[in-house]
């Protein structure tokens, strides 16, 4: 998933710009299910809940919003894509080329680690802003008068009423657990599946197909593993927040009052969101390595 060797730095910026772009590309095609999957999560335990399921979320959402309001929120995304594609495979590419052995193979238990790293990074740098103000928009929608007109609009109203660190980095210890889980876990799957389909054959090259089958697997193991963390960061970044004194309280207020399952909502379309996103970007970021590997040789 690297160069093997030294990298130039012309490499690792294409790679870059190229990983923003495929993560904007899929993010305009599946947001959808993020939307759908914020909602559910927000969607406290009522009598009755607001929404009965997926299929309700999306017929309420286009009765009253039209299909528009199904990409609320997408603008904070976007923006984001960019600079979390270059926090999360830098700084992944540069632990692991400190984990490798004389050989240059990174085993899974140190793509683990490189893995966790690179997601509590992209998640203080990048992730934590980028979350709270999407998941502000979606809230703001289900409201009978939503205040926020567009994202700087939004982003500015936030800020003026909240501060830069509430209103920015609310639910941070959330959001590092789960991107540095997140990324722990699917750096980990993807360097075991690789090391094993390479056998003895480092040098092996692996079809797109493949590394898409593999990136899919490795978004669905992220999602069953962390979804109860999702969860909670989703709430501690909501409208609501203040309800909550931390993010221990918010998970112990969630068990005792909708219990259990309520740690998996939005299981479903996060699932589906996520399988397809970690598919393309390692698709297009392993084909990209190749690429450059013949233009910018570094044996």
């Amino acid at each position: 998933m690297c160069w093997n060797g030294s990298i130039n730095h012309p490499c690792v910026c294409v790679c870059v710009c190229v990983g923003g772009l495929a993560g904007g590309i899929e993010i305009c095609i599946t947001f959808p299910t993020e939307y759908v999957k914020t909602q559910l999560q927000l969607d406290e335990k009522a009598n009755p809940p607001k929404y009965r399921g997926i299929g309700d979320c999306v017929k309420q959402t286009v009765q009253h919003h039209g299909v528009k309001g199904l990409y609320r929120g997408l603008s904070s995304l976007l923006y984001g894509s960019i600079p979390k594609s270059a926090v999360r495979f830098g700084m992944f590419e540069y632990l692991s080329n400190h984990a490798k052995d004389k050989s240059g193979h990174l085993n899974s238990t140190r793509g683990l680690l490189c893995g966790l790293g690179a997601g509590v990074m992209e998640a203080v740098l990048v992730v934590c802003p980028m979350e709270t103000v999407k998941v502000k928009f979606i809230h703001d929608q289900t409201s009978a008068n939503p205040r926020y007109r567009g994202f700087f609009h939004g982003v500015r109203e936030i800020i003026r009423e909240q501060g830069n660190g509430q209103g920015t980095y609310q639910g941070l210890t959330a959001t590092v657990l789960k991107q540095g889980s997140n990324q722990a876990i699917r750096f980990f799957v993807m360097t075991s599946l690789k090391n094993w389909y390479k056998g003895d054959d480092p040098n092996k090259s692996i079809n797109p197909l493949v590394t898409g089958t593999f990136g899919a697997i490795a978004g669905a193991a992220s999602v069953f593993g962390n979804t109860p963390l999702d969860v909670i960061k989703t709430r501690m970044q909501g409208l609501e927040a203040h309800k909550y004194k931390n993010t221990w309280d918010c998970a112990l207020k969630i068990m005792k009052y909708e219990g259990l399952a309520a740690f998996y909502k939005g299981t479903v379309p996060r699932l589906g969101r996520v399988c397809l996103d970690v598919a393309i970007v390692f698709i297009i970021y392993e084909e990209v390595v190749k690429v450059l590997n013949v233009v910018w040789k570094t044996d």
